[in-house]
């Protein structure tokens, strides 16, 4: 099929630029803006505030309400330490399959979107397609959000948001919520023989772990009634820790993050009440005892979830291009809570799996494509 072989071709050059989190993407939204110049001069570039990343959106149809953002985001996780077969910014197709950093999370729905622009520029569509791509979904989805303010301010703002993150073409309705936190506590280096003149940042750091891993605790025992998330509650987990030199020192510093994750619903202020309590308590005692010590809470993401919507119009188009009638939540964070906050009728949608998600060997199956030409063309014709 001419379109499967189009987005195959696509999907190779996104894949070739390495657009991992810490880096740019600058070279991917360049190349997508020249590639839709020639369908379309509704072309938006967002840059972050040091210009060194940028979102893009562009509308491919008329000014009208209604439309529909095909969304996806263009930054990847790292590769390193990941034992890789092939080179990960260069597709290798093998076995039915695309290999390459991306291809699955989510450059291939991008790749499906972009072969189908020349399709949407040339039918008469009634209501318009909005491409938009984001940067930064994989550190706490924080890029996007000057381009949904952009999206909702138009005087004929999009109706549906499409996120293609990979479900193998289920309709996702809901998905958790992401809060993710860094907090470095800070002590005084002191012989280990002298504890007492000391203050270890260790020590008092595990009081505040404490209080988290029996929050962790809590909320597995207390799962929201009819939750349809695996696992149904709601998740907290420590993924860092740092801190001290060497066994005979006094720590001065320990630093730890960690990742909250929650179902609609649930508040995570109510969650933390007992952490931030016990934060502000370690750091009165450690400024008491020296005013260079103390704890600092940093907030490095704060994005809200996918609630699923009764009879929503993007869940109702998403079902009947899909056929897709099964309920599925999604334990991952995305973009789609963003989009639905702002008003958008929100559903997530793609190719792959997300079992394929950040893992060393990466693809995406072919026949993902395959069945996304049929929905594309599907969802061109009920736009026309």
């Amino acid at each position: 099929m001419s379109d499967v072989r189009t987005a195959t071709e696509i999907l190779g050059k996104l894949v070739s630029f390495d657009t991992t989190s810490r880096d740019s993407n600058l070279e991917l939204i360049e190349w997508v803006r020249e590639y839709l110049e020639p369908h379309t001069s509704n072309i938006h570039i967002l840059p972050n505030e040091d210009g060194t990343k940028a979102n893009l959106w562009a509308r491919i149809g008329p000014d009208e309400k209604g439309g529909i953002v095909l969304s996806g985001h263009s930054d990847v996780v790292p590769v390193d330490g990941q034992p890789w077969s092939t080179d990960p910014f260069e597709l290798t197709e093998n076995d039915g399959k695309l290999f390459g950093r991306g291809s699955c999370d989510m450059k291939g729905f991008l790749a499906l979107v972009l072969a189908f622009v020349p399709h949407m520029a040339k039918v008469d569509l009634k209501r318009p397609f909005y491409l938009a791509i984001s940067y930064d979904e994989e550190i706490g989805c924080a890029g996007v959000l000057s381009m949904v303010d952009d999206l909702v301010g138009l005087d004929k703002a999009p109706q549906i948001c499409w996120v293609g993150e990979p479900t193998l073409w289920n309709v996702v309705s809901g998905h958790k919520g992401i809060c993710n936190h860094e907090v470095v506590v800070t002590g005084m280096e002191m012989h280990s023989s002298l504890p007492h003149l000391g203050a270890s940042a260790i020590h008092e750091a595990i009081e505040i772990l404490n209080v988290l891993r029996e929050t962790a605790k809590w909320l597995e025992n207390s799962p929201p009634e009819d939750s349809e998330f695996n696992p149904p509650h709601a998740t907290l987990t420590i993924g860092v820790i740092e801190g001290g030199t060497a066994p005979n020192i006094i720590a001065r510093e320990c630093r730890f993050l960690f990742d909250l994750r929650c179902p609609p619903g649930l508040d995570t202020s109510t969650i933390l009440k007992a952490f931030h309590e016990k934060v502000k308590e370690v750091d009165s005692r450690l400024k008491a005892f020296d005013p260079s010590c103390g704890v600092e809470v940093t907030k490095l993401s704060d994005a809200p979830p996918l609630g699923p919507e009764e009879e929503g119009a993007a869940e109702t188009l998403a079902r009947a291009l899909t056929g897709d009638n099964q309920t599925h939540m999604a334990g991952y964070c995305a973009e789609a809570g963003q989009f639905q906050r702002a008003g958008m009728s929100t559903i997530i949608c793609g190719p792959g799996s997300i079992e394929q998600a950040h893992q060393p060997d990466e693809f995406l199956a072919i026949s993902e494509f395959e069945i996304g030409v049929e929905i594309m063309q599907k969802m061109i014709s009920s736009m026309s």
